[in-house]
């Protein structure tokens, strides 16, 4: 694990996409595509956006085939959608083919929309793992990770796949990839800045494991590499810099 720590947001984002850049460029030179499931939230937008103006150029996204770490069971035109937040900020700029994108179908129920999502991404890497190239996440202010929630079922997982979560407090479903799945990546990179989330990054981090409590402490690739990409103020309560 690496941890890249950085003054300020604009900072954190541009580290992250010359990273990403490296990583993308590395599969297509090696495998000739490369693979990324997304984050959703406000934090992976600004990442988006980003990579589709000022490093829009530096991949050949014709290359390049997306996938979402999870998705909010919304209709895909709905303003809470992860797939319409990264259509708006990268796919439409850098018009990226249809066929290159792989969203959750929504219109099913949840159990349904996940094991569906499980079939495409089989049949995707065919006879290979099931191993993405780069996994994006973020960290919310519960130590969730993806639609890994606290004290929710899929935490104990312990075979690769996509599965339907539900959030009694809210009283929705989302759907995700499950722990196993996210460890077979090549790399993960967590997004997290802002001071909201200095407590979450010292529980996942620094404090014993409680994947009840801070499902993030599951993500542990197996082979892979993963990086931490926080601001000053999402460090701060860590005390091993």
């Amino acid at each position: 694990m690496s941890l890249n720590i950085f003054n300020t947001e604009d900072e954190v984002l541009e580290a992250l996409s010359v990273h990403f850049v490296a990583v993308a460029n590395e599969a297509i030179s090696a495998r000739g595509k490369f693979s990324v499931a997304l984050s959703g939230g406000n934090s992976p937008k600004k990442l988006y956006e980003l990579l589709a103006s000022a490093y829009h150029d530096q991949i050949d996204w014709e290359k390049v085939y997306f996938f979402f770490g999870d998705e909010r069971n919304v209709p895909q035109t709905d303003k809470d959608s992860n797939y319409l937040m990264a259509k708006k900020a990268l796919f439409i700029p850098l018009m990226i083919d249809a066929d290159h994108v792989f969203a959750v179908d929504t219109s099913l129920s949840p159990a349904d929309a996940a094991a569906k999502y499980e079939e495409e991404i089989e049949a995707f890497f065919d006879e290979d793992e099931m191993s993405f190239d780069l996994i994006l996440l973020g960290l919310g202010d519960n130590s969730h990770t993806a639609s890994l929630f606290p004290h929710t079922p899929v935490l104990h997982d312990r075979t690769p796949g996509v599965k339907d979560v539900f959030l009694p407090d809210q009283q929705v479903y989302r759907i995700t990839l499950n722990a196993p799945m996210i460890n077979e990546a090549r790399h993960i990179a967590f997004l997290v800045y802002g001071e909201g989330k200095a407590i979450a990054v010292h529980h996942v981090l620094e404090d014993d494991e409680d994947i009840e409590e801070y499902p993030a402490q599951l993500i542990e690739p197996i082979v892979g590499e993963i990086q931490w990409f926080l601001d000053e103020a999402a460090a701060a309560m860590l005390k091993n810099e």
